[in-house]
């Protein structure tokens, strides 16, 4: 069986999409249930600055339909702080925060550190700390670093020791390395841009569209640089973001991506 691949973009509310993808007159309080009818999926922003409510969690649950999926994006008063030993308090805090309200809508949760933040024996103790489950839901987790110390074999291998997926990231500002190392992939694409009709340039839509249906198919798609060992051929949930770049043409993007990928 194939993996599912969910596409969408980071958040719902910026007022550049208003009357462009939004159409005219749409009111604010409709733009997530719009979304919900044209993406598979979201990546919340808003738990990244500050603790958001278990009802708005229940509530934009009960916006989207059936099979769409939220990834949240986890506190940086985590991922930001200096000694990375200590975050377990942290991250049971964030995990217990209502995100569980999304229920069968909950994607990963994306743990996004930053560029100064280096690889060394504290990411090992944060990982470890990092709940399977919460509420009685499966959570899944993927990281997001830039520092060019995780460029290494031994910060792989202890993603796959933990499940925990490596955030492929398309930017100006990331090393790329499309390394797999949990059962599902996470990717970020950051080049939407102006200029490009699709929102997207159409032959990196054409290359990423063929890489993610071959990991949801199972196979080994080697055309990128990795910082590991070879993954095992296995069919993989993909969830694939367009962020970042010029934002107001992201949804342009994230819908050209969704008629390749079907």
């Amino acid at each position: 069986m194939s993996g599912r691949i969910h596409v969408g973009v980071g958040g719902w509310n910026f007022p550049p999409w208003r009357g462009a993808y939004y159409p005219p007159g749409l009111p604010q309080s409709q733009e997530l249930a719009y979304s919900g009818q044209r993406l598979t999926a979201i990546e919340i922003n808003a738990t990244f600055y500050g603790r958001q409510k278990p009802e708005s969690f229940a509530k934009w649950r009960d916006t989207v339909p059936d099979g769409f999926v939220f990834a949240v994006k986890a506190s940086r008063f985590t991922t930001h702080r200096r000694d990375l030993a200590d975050a377990g308090e942290g991250i049971a805090a964030f995990c217990s925060s209502g995100i569980t309200e999304l229920g069968p809508k909950l994607g990963p949760v994306m743990w996004q550190f930053p560029p100064t933040r280096k690889f060394d024996d504290t990411f090992g103790s944060f990982l470890a700390a990092l709940p399977k489950t919460q509420d009685g839901i499966a959570l899944r987790h993927a990281v997001e670093t830039r520092h060019e110390s995780f460029d290494d074999p031994a910060y792989v291998a202890l993603l796959r020791e933990h499940g925990v997926a490596h955030a492929i990231i398309e930017s100006d500002k990331h090393l790329l390395r499309a390394d797999l190392t949990a059962p599902f992939v996470y990717a970020r694409l950051e080049h939407n841009s102006a200029s490009e009709p699709e929102g997207y340039a159409s032959d990196a839509l054409d290359g990423w569209a063929k890489r993610v249906q071959a990991w949801a198919e199972g196979e080994v798609a080697d055309d990128m640089p990795r910082a590991g060992l070879p993954a095992d051929a296995t069919p993989r949930d993909a969830f694939v973001f367009f962020i970042s770049g010029d934002k107001e043409r992201a949804p342009d993007a994230a819908l050209a991506f969704r008629r390749r990928v079907g």
